[in-house]
């Protein structure tokens, strides 16, 4: 999955081309780094999503930052010790935006 990321706007959108070759816009939610797999990831959903009241499938990706501080390639994430980790870190980040 190709992106772009516009430093014109805030840095809270992605833009990724899907399989079709359309390009969508999403929020993203949360960003951070592992140490234990030397890697930062993103998570993000499609902007609009929320306001509608649905909720929106939130995508989780690896990425190895660029030097000017861009996403540069995203990652799937293939192991599940990853996914346990992103998983649990996402559920942290929710816990912690519902105590405020």
């Amino acid at each position: 999955m190709a992106h772009e990321h516009n430093h014109e706007e805030e840095d809270r959108y992605i833009t990724l081309v899907n399989d079709d070759g359309d390009e969508e816009l999403f929020e993203i939610l949360l960003t951070f780094d592992s140490d234990e797999f030397e890697k930062s990831y993103v998570l993000f959903y499609p902007v609009g999503a929320s306001e509608e009241g649905d909720e929106g499938e939130v995508h989780a990706y690896a990425y190895l930052p660029e030097e000017d501080g861009s996403f540069g390639e995203l990652i799937p994430i293939e192991s599940d010790e990853e996914w346990d980790m992103v998983e649990e870190v996402f559920n942290t980040f929710l816990e912690d935006e519902e105590g405020e």
